[in-house]
């Protein structure tokens, strides 16, 4: 089984990506981090992939956006964000 497609969208300076980075990191995930701090072309793929994101970060595993920050902490102690990242 191959690992899951992991990415990440995050802006510079934001803490709440460096929060959600750090949980992937601790759990050893590789990710893609796409970064949307000025705005453009990345901005906008994250806004039609994940309709309704206003915020960062957005990170989606094998293109199903899970949410923000706390959105994969939660995940993470309900003890449902490792089989989604197939750990």
């Amino acid at each position: 089984m191959s690992a899951p497609k992991v990415e990440i969208y995050t802006k510079w300076g934001c803490p709440y990506c460096v929060r959600a980075k750090a949980l992937l990191d601790q759990k050893g995930v590789v990710y893609t981090e796409i970064d949307v701090t000025m705005g453009g072309k990345d901005r906008e793929e994250m806004v039609r992939r994940v309709p309704g994101a206003s915020t960062v970060p957005q990170v989606l595993v094998n293109d199903q956006a899970l949410g923000g920050c706390d959105d994969i902490h939660a995940l993470d102690a309900a003890g449902k964000l490792d089989p989604l990242l197939g750990l």
